[in-house]
């Protein structure tokens, strides 16, 4: 791996692990070795530019991905929710109680 796409790399596989929610160990580990041999086959010094602009690239792509997912879960709580919860939530919002649902029994007759 160049030197100066260390720097970089490092960013890269930060941004992975923080963009993960899973434990270390059973976090993918193809992403991280992809990125790896991206990295290491990136010696041509011709391209040298090029790829640290895309990597660079990447690592904004994954940085905003990270912070629109922050904000997406600040400011729409209900965005994981079945639509039975939110319609519960959203009536308890304006003050309203559901009212509760009827399930026959299946032994009465």
């Amino acid at each position: 791996m160049v030197a100066h796409h260390t720097h970089v790399y490092r960013k890269v596989v930060r941004e992975i692990a923080k963009a993960t929610v899973k434990p270390r160990l059973a976090r993918n580990k193809d992403i991280a070795s992809n990125f790896r041999t991206l990295f290491a086959q990136s010696g041509r010094p011709e391209d040298a530019q090029h790829f640290q602009h895309d990597m660079q690239n990447a690592l904004t792509f994954l940085q905003s991905q990270r912070e629109y997912k922050a904000l997406l879960d600040r400011y729409n709580p209900l965005i994981d929710l079945t639509a039975e919860e939110r319609i519960e939530a959203t009536a308890r919002r304006v003050g309203l109680n559901m009212p509760k649902t009827h399930v026959p029994d299946s032994g009465d007759t």
